[in-house]
């Protein structure tokens, strides 16, 4: 396996083109000065010492020199040893309602962020734990597929929006099976699923898909986004005011949130039911709710003891520049016998 340990200095090389147009302007000034003397085949005779060739070579070397002093400062590493690291945590599915009802602002600044919120705030806590992300509105749909990479999973989920299932509606079971479904099997390791929704559930039995979870040996946790007074749903109309979704008679539609069915659920399924709010998301009791499962090892296959490599490419870069030290731009009377850079050079 190998990697560099400090990327970001690779991001030098990009002067390099910047060096060879600069020498290429210093190679055509000087001869552009040198024409002003007289003809060149001319002062070619009146110059004898003078190599183009040389300091064309003295340049390359200097790149050299540059661009391997880049590498090494990156400092190449070789994993010298593939072996399996232990772990403990848990599996996690994380399901979010992105149904229209969760744009109620009874939540600030509305259910669904609120609730996205609440779930970076968790990712940010795990440590060795994994995860995936189901979403879900009228049908569910796999946002994640199970992963340790937390960075991912708040990239997913920045990305997630009412948009992201095109079916409307409120199927939590559906997304409960899915989610379930997802994870992991033949393991001993704990295993967990949280919905966060406003818990109006219209299309599906979300308590035996709970329980049915719980027969696999899954935990469901319910959060419930919303206030069980419930607001009006916010919806941009085509003339680019805000208004409310309503209803065929032309009332403002009213969501609330369902604590009583969450909890049943959660209840069904062998997990807590937490209720947020503006001041406290109740996310810090999830967590510790979590927390207390009992986690189980797990292997995974990472290189370990990488070796640096830098002192090669430094030591050839030191080797490059002593060389180009030792070349002169003029040619030495004592050398013009040898033909290294031609005998006969043109300016």
């Amino acid at each position: 396996m190998f990697r560099f340990a400090f990327p970001f200095f690779l991001w030098l090389l990009l002067i390099l083109p910047v060096f060879i147009m600069l020498f290429a302007w210093r190679i055509r000034w000087k001869k552009k000065a040198i024409k002003r003397f007289g003809e060149l085949h001319l002062m070619e005779r009146l110059l004898p010492d003078q190599s183009f060739k040389r300091l064309r070579f003295k340049f390359v070397l200097m790149c050299g020199v540059f661009v391997l002093m880049v590498i090494g400062l990156s400092d190449p590493q070789i994993g010298s040893r593939y072996e399996e690291v232990k772990r403990k945590g848990i599996d996690l599915m994380l399901v979010l309602d992105v149904s229209n009802s969760m744009m109620a602002e009874d939540i600030k600044p509305n259910r669904l962020d609120r609730a996205k919120q609440s779930i970076s705030r968790l990712l940010d806590k795990l440590e060795d734990d994994r995860l995936g992300i189901v979403v879900f509105a009228g049908d569910a749909m796999l946002q994640l597929p199970f992963t340790s990479d937390f960075a991912a999973a708040k990239m997913f989920l920045a990305s997630t929006t009412t948009q992201s299932i095109q079916t409307q509606g409120t199927a939590i079971g559906s997304a409960i099976e899915l989610a379930a479904r997802a994870l992991p099997k033949g393991n001993n390791r704990s295993k967990a699923i949280i919905v966060l929704s406003d818990g109006e559930n219209h299309e599906d039995d979300a308590i035996a898909a709970a329980k049915a979870a719980l027969d696999k040996k899954i935990l469901v946790y319910t959060i419930g986004i919303g206030s069980p007074e419930g607001a009006p749903i916010p919806v941009v109309e085509e003339s680019g005011s805000e208004g409310f979704r309503r209803d065929e008679a032309g009332n403002p539609i009213v969501t609330a949130m369902n604590p009583e069915m969450l909890a049943e659920v959660a209840r069904a399924g062998g997990g807590k039911f937490v209720q947020a709010s503006n001041s406290d998301i109740g996310l810090d009791a999830l967590v510790e709710e979590i927390g207390s499962l009992k986690k189980h090892d797990f292997g995974t296959k990472t290189f370990t003891d990488y070796e640096d490599r830098f002192q090669y490419f430094i030591a050839g870069a030191i080797l490059l520049l002593i060389l180009e030290l030792l070349i002169s731009e003029r040619r030495e009377k004592w050398t013009q016998r040898f033909s290294l850079f031609g005998k006969k050079e043109r300016i």
